[in-house]
């Protein structure tokens, strides 16, 4: 009834998508020994290994300094952006209001 809740803690499962990888014969060959070796598909070997090289990544100091710079860089372009639509659209929003004109008295 509830197999497609994710358990506590854990995050909803994400849509898979495929991913074509060219690759040499001799690391098929091995892929495919591994894949048998361990009862598993090359594809689900390629997802695990994939997974770890993600999951090492996150951790290797070199990618953290590159995603803060990365970061620093986004942040700035979006002020940049958001200056820009301001300029163009900030002053103009209240200009264009109608002005309600009073009754002339008389």
């Amino acid at each position: 009834m509830s197999e497609n809740i994710p358990a506590a803690g854990q995050a909803a499962p994400s849509p898979v998508r495929t991913l074509a990888v060219r690759i040499s014969d001799d690391l098929r060959a091995q892929l495919d020994v591994i894949a048998q070796l361990n009862n598993r598909s090359v594809t689900e070997e390629i997802r695990i290994a994939l997974e770890s090289w993600v999951q090492t990544s996150k951790s290797d100091p070199k990618v953290l300094a590159r995603a803060e710079t990365v970061r620093a860089e986004i942040e700035r372009e979006a002020k940049t952006k958001q200056s820009a639509i301001e300029a163009i659209f900030g002053g103009t929003a209240s200009a264009s209001k109608p002005t309600r004109s009073k009754p002339a008295s008389g």
